[in-house]
C-alpha cells in the first residue's frame, strides 16, 4: 500500500492516536511476550464500579473484571444460561419466590492492598453486599430502579429507613430477601414471583460480586479500583484515553467448553478447535478511546486494532459492499460477520419539558408529527449506509416481545400527515416567517442535545432537514455523551438521540422506558401514565405465555400513542476481525468474549512490521 500524501498523513495521524507502545507490544508478543488484544471504544467509559455504571462501554470492561453467579454459554444460540461462580443452577420454590444457590469454593478475588496481603476467597456474603450497595443511597445507583423491580423482601424498607433517618446504610442489618445462609450458600427471597431472575444473575457486568473491604478502603474512588474475581484485572487506566486489563494470575481453573447448536457449523468448529483450552487464552487487553470514525478505521487497517466492532457505517460501502467483505480485505485474511443487533436507536422527548412534554392532545400531536417527519428510509440509506431496519416498537430483535411482522405508525414517514397534525393542533406560522409557533403564539424551537463528533454532525443535518421541511426550528446543543446522559437523567434535555442494547433475552427491560418507577433511569423520557404502569406492574411477575404477550402489546401501544420516543432503527452490525484474531464471535446479549479468543502472535508480527 502506498503511503504517499495525503494517505500517508492519514495513516500517520491514526498511528498517533493509537496507545503508546501498541506496535512495540505486538513485536514483544510475537517474541513470546503476552498475547495482547488491541481494541477500541467509540465512546469514553465512565468508570468501573458496577453499582455506579450503566453505560455499555464501562460494562464491557466490568463484565471481564467481575463475575455473576451465572453466565451465558459463549456459543449457544439464541442463549443458554449456565453456572459461573455458582456450583449448579438455582434451587427455587414452585412459585419462584425463593432461590437458593451454592457457590463454588476456592474462587479468589484479584489481589489488592485492601486485603492486606492475604488471598481473599469469594463467599456468599459478597453477593449480598453487592446487591445491597445498589440500594445504598450513597452511591446514587441508576440500577436501583431496575433492581427494585426484583422486589427483594426487606431491601426497599432498608433503603427507605436510610433515607428517612438520614443515617448510613446498615449493611449488617439482615433482611429476608438477601441472606448468606453459610459461607457458600446464598438465598434470595421475593415479595412476588420472579420467574426470570436467572437472567439477572447472569449479568456479571452489573451484578458481579464485590468485596466489602475494597469499597471501604477506597470509598468514593472505588470507580477507579475495581477488584473482582473475573478472568482479567485492571492494570492501567487513563480516563477517556486508555484502559489496560491483564490476566488475573489467580483465576480458577477454567477451560473452553460450550454447547453450540448441532446445525451451527461455525460454533461446532470453534468448539472443536478450543475445547479443553485453559481460559483466558490471551494475557492482556489494551483499549483505546477513538471517538472519530476515520481514525478508528485507519487504525484497524494499519493493524493497530485486532477487531473493528462494529465497522463504522461510513465505511460499509468500502469494506463490505453488498454485505460481502471487499476483495482487498479478503485477500489479507480478514473475516466479516454480520448480524441484526438486539438494539434500538431512538429519539427521546422530555415529557416534563414545557415545549415538547405533556399529555394534552396538542403535545401528543407535536411529538407524533415530529416522528412522522423523520425520513427514516433516508436515514438508513445515508447515515446507516443501508445497515439498519426501521423500528416499529420499543422491543429489540431477538428478545421476548419483539414482533418482526409488526407495522406501526412509528415506522412510517409522512410529511403531509405530520403537517396536518400540527395544523390541527394549532402549531402554525402566525407571523409569516416560515416557522411554526406554539398554539399560544410563542416561538417553537427544539433544543436538541447532540455530541461534537463528525458522525453526530451528519445525523444532525438529516434531522435539521426533516424539521426544516416541517417548519420547526432546531438548535443543536453540543456536549460529550456522558454529559448528555447526566443531563437527561436530571430532566435537563428537551430532545436527544441515543441507543439501547439489550442485555438479556427477555423484552421486559424495553418496557422500563415508559415505567414511572424508572424515571431518570432507563425511562429517560420521564414518561408517566397510570394505564401504562398498571400493565407494566402485571408483566413483572407473570410467567411467559399469551397473557404476558398481550400485556406487552398493550404497553407498547401506549408508548406508540403518546410518543415519548421516536423509535428509529435496529442496526445491522458488520464486524471485521484481523486474521490473527482467532475465535471471535459477537455475543447476542452478553458482553464477555475476551477470554474466549486467541491471537496468532507470529502472524500479527508479520502483518504489522
Amino acid at each position: 500500500m502506498s503511503l504517499r500524501s495525503p494517505r500517508r498523513r492519514a495513516l500517520l495521524n491514526a498511528a498517533a492516536l493509537a496507545p503508546l507502545g501498541t506496535t512495540a507490544g505486538a513485536h514483544a508478543q510475537a517474541a513470546g511476550a503476552p498475547k495482547v488484544l488491541s481494541y477500541a471504544f467509540e465512546v469514553a467509559e465512565t468508570g468501573f464500579d458496577p453499582a455506579q455504571i450503566t453505560d455499555r462501554y464501562s460494562r464491557i470492561v466490568t463484565a471481564h473484571l467481575f463475575e455473576g453467579l451465572y453466565e451465558y454459554d459463549h456459543l449457544a444460540r439464541p442463549y443458554l444460561i449456565r453456572p459461573n461462580t455458582a456450583a449448579a443452577l438455582p434451587e427455587h420454590s414452585p412459585d419462584y419466590t425463593v432461590f437458593t444457590i451454592r457457590l463454588q469454593p476456592g474462587i479468589r478475588f484479584h489481589d489488592d492492598p485492601a486485603f492486606k496481603g492475604q488471598p481473599r476467597e469469594l463467599v456468599a456474603a459478597d453477593y449480598v453486599y453487592a446487591f445491597k450497595r445498589i440500594a445504598d443511597p450513597r452511591w446514587k445507583s441508576q440500577l436501583w430502579a431496575t433492581l427494585s423491580e426484583q422486589r427483594f423482601v426487606g431491601l426497599a424498607a432498608l433503603r427507605e429507613a436510610t433515607v428517612k433517618d438520614k443515617t448510613p446504610f446498615d449493611y449488617d442489618r439482615p433482611i429476608d430477601g438477601l441472606r448468606a445462609l453459610d459461607r457458600y450458600t446464598i438465598q434470595f427471597r421475593f415479595e412476588a414471583p420472579n420467574p426470570r431472575f436467572l437472567q439477572t444473575l447472569a449479568d456479571g457486568s452489573l451484578y458481579g460480586a464485590v468485596a466489602r473491604e475494597v469499597v471501604e478502603a477506597y470509598g468514593d474512588k472505588v470507580m477507579e479500583k475495581p477488584v473482582g474475581t473475573g478472568p482479567f484485572r485492571l492494570a492501567e487506566w487513563r480516563r477517556s484515553s486508555r484502559i489496560v486489563l491483564e490476566q488475573h494470575p489467580g483465576y480458577r481453573e477454567r477451560v473452553y467448553d460450550a454447547r453450540p447448536n448441532a446445525d451451527d457449523a461455525e460454533g461446532q468448529a470453534l468448539l472443536a478447535k478450543f475445547k479443553g483450552r485453559r481460559l483466558p487464552m490471551i494475557d492482556r487487553v489494551e483499549i483505546s478511546i477513538i471517538e472519530e470514525e476515520q481514525p478508528r478505521w485507519l487504525s484497524f487497517l494499519n493493524g493497530q486494532l485486532d477487531v473493528l466492532e462494529p465497522l463504522p457505517f461510513p465505511f460499509v460501502d468500502i469494506a463490505a459492499p453488498n454485505g460481502k467483505l471487499a476483495p482487498n480485505l479478503s485477500k489479507r485474511g480478514m473475516r466479516l460477520s454480520r448480524s441484526l443487533a438486539s438494539d434500538i436507536a431512538l429519539t427521546l422527548f422530555n415529557m416534563d419539558d414545557p415545549v415538547v412534554g405533556g399529555y394534552t392532545p396538542e403535545r401528543v400531536a407535536l411529538r407524533r408529527a415530529i416522528g412522522l417527519a423523520f425520513n427514516v428510509d433516508q436515514e438508513i440509506r445515508l447515515f446507516w449506509r443501508g445497515q439498519a431496519v426501521p423500528a416499529q416498537s420499543t422491543f429489540t430483535p431477538h428478545t421476548y416481545g419483539y414482533d418482526p411482522g409488526l407495522v406501526s405508525d412509528n415506522g412510517q414517514y409522512s410529511l403531509s400527515r405530520a403537517k396536518a397534525l400540527l395544523d390541527l393542533a394549532g402549531y402554525v406560522d402566525r407571523d409569516g416567517d416560515g416557522w411554526r409557533e406554539q398554539p399560544d403564539g410563542t416561538p417553537l424551537v427544539l433544543q436538541w442535545a447532540t455530541t461534537p463528533d463528525q458522525r453526530a454532525r451528519s445525523r444532525d443535518e438529516l434531522r435539521r432537514k426533516d424539521m426544516n421541511a416541517l417548519g420547526i426550528r432546531v438548535n443543536f446543543v453540543t456536549a460529550k455523551w456522558p454529559e448528555n446522559l447526566k443531563n437527561a437523567r436530571a430532566g435537563k434535555v428537551m430532545v436527544w438521540n441515543l441507543g439501547y442494547s439489550s442485555a438479556a433475552p427477555d423484552g421486559e427491560p424495553a418496557l422500563y422506558r415508559g415505567a414511572s418507577i424508572h424515571k431518570g433511569g432507563q425511562n429517560l423520557s420521564r414518561f408517566s401514565l397510570p394505564a401504562y404502569d398498571r400493565a407494566f406492574e402485571q408483566v413483572r411477575s407473570m410467567p411467559d405465555g399469551p397473557d404476558r404477550e398481550a400485556l406487552f402489546r398493550q404497553a407498547n401501544r401506549l408508548l406508540l400513542a403518546y410518543a415519548p420516543y421516536k423509535f428509529q432503527v435496529h442496526r445491522i452490525l458488520n464486524d471485521i476481525a484481523q486474521p490473527w484474531l482467532i475465535g471471535y464471535r459477537r455475543p447476542p446479549f452478553w458482553l464477555t468474549w475476551w477470554q474466549h479468543i486467541d491471537i496468532d502472535a507470529q502472524m500479527k508480527k508479520q502483518a504489522t512490521t
